[in-house]
């Protein structure tokens, strides 16, 4: 437990981001691993306990602007549009904002009605992330989202006559779906106008229901092969219809990349609020407890339920060199050599020689990026160039 006084410290001189996690969804998605309950009894109390927590944690940003705001989860659209415009209020309370921050909700299609949708619409909510993962009923169901293939083309045909910052999401490398279906996804995401697209190759994480109906024989198991297939077609297509493959799981049109994640990328600092969210201030990392209870009595006692870890000049340099590789900005090298120092700097470059001459990486104007050939190997790479804390 900490204090607000002990907490995540930020960075001056830089717009920041804020993070809320709504730890509330109306089932478990068969792939998920992140925190959330599917009881809403907590809802009401959960909500203004995270109003507290940003006012408790204010001194951390004092000196800076907030430049994102990010609803997520969990589904933030469980939320009423009045509950989300109070969170929003508060953060306008305690924090100074730019003139026009990005405000992202995350929300589900079978959340997103006509009604919620004009609803959102009135308020600052000026971008949606919408889950749609698939436009076919068998890899939904497999899955086992709450929405179905028809409300995921009603939630986009009404949203985008709202809103014009939409990004959705896509899941590639579902068992049975075929490259046919994949690309059939792609064209229907397409067809709407959308300016993003997140897409993530379905992973089994240890304890959810995917990795216990693969280990029973109810599912095939992922196939890694026809994951780097659907991969390669999403950035051909992607690319072909004019988005920018900016990060190794995001694609934007140009003015629609996501300055919320973006800055993640970029190392800049974040606050998180709610059960299990992180924050992030360059030196430390902190980790809010993931458990809805015991989070709630905590900020009722007007302690903060945060983990820190202070960060080694090591951890630092293989975090940026993780998430550097990922986007098309790459690594530094001349912000390796004024952060960390020669010695990193040549380990760096000593070992990306090999992927280099593979064809995995490549070294163009300062800057390490990963080839079209290594992307998909893209966070394998990254860890062989790692440093060791001594």
């Amino acid at each position: 437990m900490s204090n607000s006084s002990s907490s995540v410290k930020k960075r001056d001189n830089e717009t920041a981001g804020i993070y809320i996690h709504i730890p509330f969804c109306k089932q478990a998605c068969h792939y998920c691993d992140f925190h959330f309950s599917t009881s809403m009894k907590k809802k009401e109390d959960i909500v203004q306990a995270l109003a507290k927590e940003l006012e408790l944690r204010k001194s951390e940003f004092e000196s800076v602007t907030v430049g994102t705001i990010y609803f997520g989860g969990g589904t933030p659209s469980v939320l009423s549009p009045s509950e989300i415009q109070f969170l929003i209020d508060a953060v306008y309370k305690h924090y100074k904002v730019v003139p026009d921050p990005e405000i992202t909700l995350e929300a589900n299609p079978d959340d997103l009605s006509k009604s919620q949708i004009l609803a959102l619409a009135k308020s600052r909510i000026n971008r949606l992330s919408i889950g749609i993962q698939s436009f076919f009923e068998a890899d939904l169901k497999l899955m086992n989202r709450a929405h179905n293939a028809q409300e995921a083309k009603a939630c986009l045909e009404e949203a985008t006559k709202y809103f014009d910052n939409i990004s959705l999401d896509l899941i590639y490398g579902i068992p049975g779906a075929t490259n046919a279906q994949w690309l059939a996804n792609i064209e229907m995401a397409l067809s709407f106008g959308i300016p993003h697209i997140s897409s993530y190759a379905l992973t089994v994480e240890p304890k959810t229901a995917l990795a216990a109906f693969i280990k029973k024989g109810a599912i095939s198991n992922v196939d890694d092969d026809q994951g780097y297939e659907q991969f390669h077609l999403l950035k051909d297509q992607l690319e072909a219809a004019g988005f920018v493959h900016y990060e190794l799981s995001n694609f934007g049109k140009e003015g629609y990349f996501s300055k919320n994640n973006t800055a993640y990328w970029q190392s800049k600092s974040y606050i998180g609020i709610g059960p299990s969210a992180h924050s992030f201030n360059g030196k430390q990392r902190g980790w809010n407890i993931n458990n809805n209870s015991k989070y709630l009595a905590a900020i009722a006692a007007n302690e903060l339920p945060i983990e820190l870890e202070t960060l080694t000049e090591t951890d630092q340099y293989n975090e940026y060199v993780m998430t550097g590789l990922r986007t098309i900005w790459g690594v530094s090298i001349a912000k390796v050599q004024r952060d960390f120092g020669t010695e990193f700097k040549d380990y760096l470059l000593k070992n990306a020689e090999s992927f280099i001459s593979q064809g995995l990486l490549d070294l163009k104007d300062d800057h390490l990026c990963v080839t079209k050939k290594g992307q998909f190997l893209c966070d394998g790479i990254a860890s062989e160039l790692f440093r060791l804390n001594a």
